[in-house]
């Protein structure tokens, strides 16, 4: 039985009590809707002679996977849509985007673009063109994973759509030219004609919005195309990053953390390696070998709160290079432990 707030006559009490169980509702039903893709056929899910309707470029007979590791997110190919014609405006102009919310900031030549998480976690990839260079701008929500990769394959430019399928959680991306399926976590094409090649990540920050803004004045933000499309600005995986265990996941999970732990990754002399962000927070400053890991506060989680720019505070982490010239930005990722362990397992999470 419900209880109704004690007084009846308050108009903004009746308000809060009536949006907090819509929030509640929302998520079980987006609960069940999880537990339900996860159960009732997987055998149908993972069967090309299915897939083939949809799939018809597509050659399952190249492949570096079980097809059983392959679940549906629920959305059919393209059912979450790509963003193919970006559009930016100036700082000057972008007034509905707090100082804390995440973006990618990514730097290319004398060339500056923010892409908000308040956009991507409705679309998951952009393909963009900066400085010259043709960019796939990534973000898987259930892994919490934001890379950018060069879309120039084989001297060829190729643009990338969602498939709806996940991988350890992961989102499976396609390219619209051989309808090849890729990891968006690795970078690496696991099904179809282009089996085996991976992409070039190209390095990118996850950083407050402020942060941008103060590191380059002059750069450009991305917006809606339709600002009516989406909710924008809202999160529609309430309380994600705090719940038990990942959604739509079927694998091992990591020993001695919690799977929902952050955690940053980057490659150390050629080697995958994983920091616990808690540890990197207690330390603010973690080293492996020439790389240096730095957290400082004042980020939104994406996936707290339904309003991004009321979510807990999750911090800011700079990953760099030593180098003769001084530290230089390389690649990293902010996931979760399980997403590493997943792709990893042989690797220890560095956690104290």
């Amino acid at each position: 039985m419900v209880k109704l707030p004690n007084s009846a006559h308050s108009g903004d009490d009746m308000m809060c009590f009536l949006k907090s169980n819509i929030l509640r509702l929302c998520a079980a039903l987006f609960l069940l809707g999880v537990i339900f893709a996860i159960t009732p056929f997987p055998s149908a899910q993972a069967n090309p002679e299915v897939w083939r309707s949809e799939w018809g470029k597509t050659d399952f007979k190249k492949t570096s996977i079980k097809f059983e590791e392959i679940l549906s997110g629920g959305p059919p190919k393209d059912g979450i849509p790509s963003i193919d014609k970006p559009i930016f405006k100036s700082l000057g102009e972008i007034k509905d985007l707090g100082a804390k919310e995440p973006v990618i900031s990514l730097q290319i030549g004398g060339e500056a673009r923010a892409y908000p998480l308040r956009i991507l976690i409705w679309h998951e990839i952009v393909n963009d063109v900066i400085a010259g260079k043709p960019v796939a701008v990534t973000y898987c929500p259930l892994c919490n994973s934001a890379i950018v990769f060069d879309r120039t394959i084989n001297g060829k430019v190729h643009d990338f759509g969602t498939t709806g399928k996940l991988r350890n959680s992961d989102m499976v991306m396609y390219d619209r030219q051989s309808e090849s399926w890729w990891q968006q976590f690795t970078g690496q094409a696991i099904v179809g004609a282009l089996l085996g090649t991976k992409l070039e990540a190209i390095p990118a920050r996850l950083e407050a919005f402020e942060l941008f803004a103060k590191r380059h004045p002059t750069g450009k933000v991305l917006v809606p195309n339709n600002p009516r499309m989406r909710n924008y600005g809202s999160n529609p995986y309430v309380g994600y990053d705090s719940s038990a265990r990942p959604f739509l996941y079927r694998g091992e999970m990591p020993k001695g953390i919690n799977p929902m732990v952050r955690v940053v990754t980057v490659n150390v002399d050629g080697k995958p390696r994983a920091v616990s962000m808690g540890l990197i927070v207690r330390k603010r400053q973690v080293e492996l070998g020439d790389v240096v890991m730095t957290w400082t506060p004042g980020q939104n989680s994406a996936l707290d709160r339904s309003a991004i720019n009321k979510s807990k505070d999750v911090g800011n982490i700079v990953v760099q290079r030593k180098t003769s010239k001084g530290l230089e930005d390389i690649v990293y990722d902010v996931t979760f432990a399980f997403v590493f362990n997943a792709f990893h397992p042989k690797v220890d999470i560095l956690k104290e």
